[in-house]
């Protein structure tokens, strides 16, 4: 007791002064510096250099301190396999953070897992550098297949005569290697004829005949037999059995459907299934022994037989919710000759009209969306977005419209959705601080204004200004190793650069200045001839009484413009100050009447005095006129010369010399409407639109058509203004039926043909077909904008998808007109150009193209996403 008591006080005297100079410290404001812990990885899951891992493993990271784990992402934890990234999720708990792939790893494979100085503990602090680590995965496990039941069964006695011998395998088996090659039957050393049939994991050997009583047989399948990656028996499988006194007759039964009885929600594209019980005469399963009734109506298709399945495949798709009978007749037989004891008969219900999913992601390499695919009409549909490492997930979007911000999106389909999955790059950035040291030394730039992408490369320069030389980049005071003025790095955290300069004793030039001509003016210089190296130097050029100030030259290269020309001095300059006399100039100005008459040349600035020629030449379908300056006629020949005194502005004219055809047709109010009808307008495209009035009389009726369709008024009801406009509808009508004079014939397919303008009449029908040149209509005005053709027909005018009307020579749309007999239809996506004057319909197809009119007197114009414009 007394030593302890003795060691108290030895102890109690320095934990005394450690008191009294933390006292002092607070007293004078000295306080300890904080301490900055570097964080790091301590362990990993798998270890450094680890084999044999197995592909279902999650990658772990162990620090030495607790993390922020908003650092922790898929940008900062990483997986890769070669140059490719492994798609996963990473978490974080307590220290540890967690990498979980997507699937199970591949066999056999080395990856790389890296955890990068993106990831910062709670106070900041970066992992020092990145920390990379490898394993390989384990390789495959090969399992090989095995018989695993015979029938009849090893050492079996009684088997009947007729008995198909099968076996059973563990796994499923390559068909193309069950054959008589690798399963055969034998009596003693004779080999039994018959055929063998592979069907759901079981080999069949049928005899040709039935076979011997009271004998024994061996069965053998051999090592040829493989499964479905190629892996064989590891031995001959062998077994035997003897036979009864009799064959046993067992009639065929349907032992199983595709779709089952009574099922519901059938696919439209479903072939029908059946499976019998025992092996078929296959030249008895025909379209006579296996139909498909929809009511009293059969369904047209094939029938197939393979093994003991019979399929019989639809010619085209069923009809949705629609109830269909099958039926199996007692016709099929099996190889006996054995029939069915009756009919088989099931029925089943086709699934409601089905909708598709169309996904895709934006960018492609920022994740996967799955989940799309085709589905019932009211179905429960959920798509999922994965981003991949380095990318976070944005929203769904629907033709550029965001429908949901949750990457699992559940929806109930009520129609086709195309689907977009959009992603966002993670990136983490960094600044880069510059600074000069003098500040006179020079200046710093950079390659970016920043902030910079983690990795991406920098360029930092220091430029000595005059009097300096670059001396070195340094950073925290410490000397930047091997950094020239020029300086790039790859950017992994943010950085504060000082470029240093050295001063150098100034070197000093001479400018030496001279006049061309020396008659022409002066030269001076704002010292006396000698500037240190970077000095600012000012040279004035004088002009001379009737000259001009040109330009400074050095070697007979411009070097400036400005009298005054300043510039820092680097190197011995000798300047020429170069003056002209003074000329006055003026200029001549061009243009043509009409633009599209023809083109003019030989204008620009010319010195007073000199001779000038401007030219004249007419475009296609145009004669030269005449130049004119204002209202004066100046010349009717199109080269012009003349001697120029003054500023001159000409004009020259041009008239159109094309055919022009018949006269137009007047539509009165009627051509104030892009769409006129006499029963109605129907739309079924919500992309359709049109650029002028629409309106019907006296059936108003608009279906489909609503005022975001049209640019122009949409009349709903039966008015006044479109009962006027249909009467001049009529009478324009029956102006154009009723031309003849100077009629052409028109042929009944116009496409790979060129028109000039006139009337062209058929008493028939008339359209464009075919394809490539033939598909197009090509009418050519010659120049003449004001040319005109009527196509007047007795019946119908038709186009083909993807046909088309070419305008040329300054051919107008408003100056065609189409008079039709009867109806007009345009095809899918074509394009067509005039004023359609229907006697009784008009339809434009899916994305048709009609730049004019759609008017018809009696009937409706029928429209499907397509454009009418008539601006």
């Amino acid at each position: 007791m007394n030593k302890i008591k003795k060691y108290s006080k030895l102890l109690l005297i320095p934990l005394l002064f450690v008191i009294i100079i933390n006292g002092c410290e607070d007293r004078l404001g000295i306080t300890n510096p904080p301490v900055i812990t570097i964080p790091t990885v301590s362990s990993t899951s798998p270890a450094n250099a680890a084999t044999a891992v197995a592909v279902g493993s999650k990658i772990t990271a162990t620090f030495s301190e607790p993390m922020n784990s908003s650092t922790i992402t898929t940008a900062t934890f990483t997986l890769m396999q070669g140059t490719s990234f492994v798609s996963g999720t990473v978490s974080y708990t307590g220290t540890t953070a967690t990498f979980t792939p997507s699937s199970n790893l591949a066999s056999n494979t080395t990856y790389t897992a890296t955890i990068t100085t993106g990831a910062h503990d709670s106070q900041g602090s970066a992992v020092a550098t990145n920390y990379v680590w490898n394993f390989t995965t384990a390789a495959a496990v090969v399992i090989l297949p095995t018989v695993s039941t015979t029938d009849p069964v090893n050492t079996a006695t009684g088997v009947a005569l007729n008995k198909q011998i099968s076996a059973t395998f563990s796994v499923a088996m390559d068909a193309t290697t069950i054959q008589n090659s690798t399963f055969s039957l034998m009596q003693g050393t004779t080999t039994i004829t018959g055929f063998v049939s592979y069907s759901i994991r079981t080999a069949t050997f049928t005899a040709a005949s039935n076979l011997a009583p009271n004998t024994l047989y061996t069965a053998t399948i051999t090592t040829g037999a493989k499964d479905l990656s190629g892996n064989a028996l590891a031995n001959n499988y062998v077994w035997s059995f003897t036979t009864g006194a009799s064959a046993v007759i067992t009639p065929p039964t349907v032992i199983s459907t595709d779709p089952v009885n009574l099922a519901t929600g059938v696919a439209l594209n479903k072939q029908i299934i059946a499976s019998f019980s025992k092996i078929m005469d296959a030249s008895t399963i025909t379209t006579a022994t296996f139909t498909l009734i929809q009511g009293t109506t059969f369904v047209a298709g094939t029938v197939s037989y393979a093994g003991i399945t019979a399929t019989f495949a639809p010619s085209s798709n069923l009809i949705p919710n629609t109830l269909y009978t099958a039926t199996i007749t007692t016709g099929a037989k099996d190889l006996a000759g054995n029939t069915l004891a009756s009919n088989f008969v099931w029925s089943f219900t086709t699934a409601a009209t089905p909708y598709t999913v169309t996904l895709s992601s934006i960018p492609a390499l920022g994740g996967t969306a799955t989940g799309g695919g085709t589905f019932n009409s009211g179905s429960s549909v959920t798509v999922t977005a994965a981003p991949n490492a380095g990318y976070t997930f944005t929203n769904w979007t629907e033709n550029g419209i965001a429908v949901s911000a949750t990457a699992n999106y559940q929806f109930t389909i009520s129609g086709n959705r195309t689907l977009v999955a959009n992603f966002s790059a993670v990136v983490v950035q960094y600044t880069v601080t510059l600074s000069s040291n003098p500040l006179l030394g020079g200046i710093v730039t950079q390659s970016g204004s920043g902030p910079y992408n983690s990795g991406s490369s920098v360029t930092v320069t220091a430029t000595p200004n005059a009097g300096y030389t670059f001396t070195n980049w340094k950073e925290n005071g410490i000397a930047v190793p091997a950094a020239n003025a020029s300086y790039t790095f790859t950017i992994s955290g943010n950085r504060v650069l000082e470029a240093n300069f050295t001063a150098v004793a100034p070197t000093q030039y001479t400018v030496t200045l001279t006049s061309n001509p020396l008659l022409g003016g002066t030269a001076t210089q704002s010292g006396n001839g000698t500037y240190n190296s970077g000095s600012s130097v000012t040279v004035t050029a004088t002009p001379n009484a009737g000259y001009t100030f040109t330009n400074w030259t050095e070697n007979g290269i411009a070097v400036s413009t400005n009298s005054n020309y300043q510039f820092n001095i680097i190197q011995n300059r000798s300047l020429v100050a170069n003056f002209s006399t003074s000329v006055s100039q003026y200029t001549v100005s061009l243009s043509s009447n009409p633009l599209i008459g023809g083109t003019t040349s030989g204008g620009g600035s010319f010195n007073s005095g000199a001779l000038v020629t401007v030219t004249a030449t007419p475009n296609s379908g145009y004669t030269f006129t005449s130049w004119t300056e204002g209202v004066t006629i100046a010349s009717s020949n199109a080269n012009y010369t003349f001697t120029i005194t003054s500023n001159k502005i000409l004009v020259a004219n041009f008239t159109a010399s094309g055919p022009s055809g018949p006269a137009g047709v007047n539509l009165g109010s009627a051509g104030n409407f892009a769409v006129l009808a006499g029963s109605g307008v129907s739309n079924t495209g919500v992309t359709t639109h049109i650029y002028g009035d629409v309106g019907s009389f006296p059936t108003a009726t608009i279906n489909g058509l609503l005022a975001g369709n049209v640019t122009g008024i949409l009349y709903t009801t039966a008015d006044p203004i479109v009962g006027a406009a249909k009467n001049d509808l009529t009478t324009a009508y029956n102006d154009a039926q009723g031309r003849s004079l100077n009629a052409i014939s028109l042929p009944g397919q116009l496409g790979g043909l060129t028109l000039a303008p006139g009337l062209y009449v058929n008493s028939s029908s008339t359209g464009i077909s075919g394809t490539g040149s033939n598909a197009i209509l090509t009418l050519d005005a010659g120049g003449n904008a004001n040319a005109v053709w009527i196509f007047k027909t007795g019946s119908t005018l038709v186009t083909d998808a993807g046909t088309s009307i070419v305008l040329a020579g300054g051919a107008q749309w408003s100056n065609i007109y189409w008079s039709v007999g009867t109806s007009a239809t345009l095809g899918t996506n074509s394009t067509f150009y005039g004023n359609i004057l229907a006697d009784q319909a008009i339809t434009l197809t899916t994305g048709a193209k009609l730049y004019g009119r759609a008017l018809t007197r009696i009937a409706a114009v029928t429209l499907d996403s397509g454009i009418i414009d008539k601006r």
